[in-house]
């Protein structure tokens, strides 16, 4: 197994309806069953965390991809949206999908395309959830 680089511990209490906090105390968050599942919607949720997550890690990762192309985009050159669903497959268990919306300006399609698919191959969230979550990707230039 390689050396770990990072590592981070987060404890949640009381579930959906609790809170979670880092270790370091940097992530202190009020967490909420979101309206459409009944609950009272006024905090974040686990869903909500991993979209966010996803998305910064995803961009970060076309980032490094695109160095090593030697491409260079500014922040405002590219946008990564993430889109978490929860849902019950046949069994009635709950299961994830997953959608990225990457826009990247000053590239034509195909090499976006190409630059997204290496992004999604480092990816630590997608090498996460490979296989075992629905996964749509978009990808668009402007």
């Amino acid at each position: 197994m390689p050396d770990t680089v990072y590592s981070t511990k987060v404890s949640a209490t009381g579930g959906r309806n609790g809170s979670i906090h880092s270790d370091d105390g940097l992530l202190n968050l009020k967490l909420a069953l979101p309206r459409t599942l009944g609950g009272k919607g006024d905090a974040t949720n686990p869903e909500q965390l991993f979209a966010g997550g996803y998305a910064a890690c995803f961009e970060n990762a076309l980032f490094h991809v695109s160095r090593e192309a030697r491409r260079h985009f500014a922040d405002g050159d590219v946008e990564v949206v993430a889109q978490i669903g929860l849902s019950r497959n046949d069994l009635g268990a709950f299961v994830l999908s997953a959608a990225l919306a990457v826009t990247i300006a000053g590239v034509d399609q195909k090499t976006a395309a190409q630059l997204v698919e290496g992004a999604h191959a480092i990816c630590p969230y997608s090498n996460a959830i490979k296989g075992n979550v629905d996964v749509q990707i978009a990808v668009s230039v402007r």
